[in-house]
């Protein structure tokens, strides 16, 4: 299964992005983790079908209701993917 890296810009932190993020990529059925980075953005490493990957994508384009989304960039990947989806630390 592909590995992905998403990352979100916009107004994406403070608005409880990451709680949301972990939410959906659970529903999805996704592997992976969260967490903000220091310059504004969100960032995923996410593990599974690339559809679900995508749908995940797409659903961030809208976040949480107070987030105002301006990009969503998807990259492939490497690394460990923990089972199940976390938050992580702001790095």
């Amino acid at each position: 299964m592909p590995t992905r890296r998403i990352f979100v810009h916009g107004r994406v932190q403070g608005v409880s992005f990451r709680m949301w993020a972990v939410d959906h990529a659970r529903r999805l059925g996704l592997a992976g983790w969260v967490r903000n980075r220091h310059d504004g953005r969100v960032e995923m490493l996410v593990k599974g079908p690339a559809e679900r990957i995508t749908e995940l994508a797409t659903l961030c384009w809208k976040g949480p209701e107070l987030a105002k989304v301006d990009g969503v960039d998807v990259e492939a990947a490497e690394g460990d993917v923990p089972a199940g989806f976390e938050e992580r630390m702001t790095v």
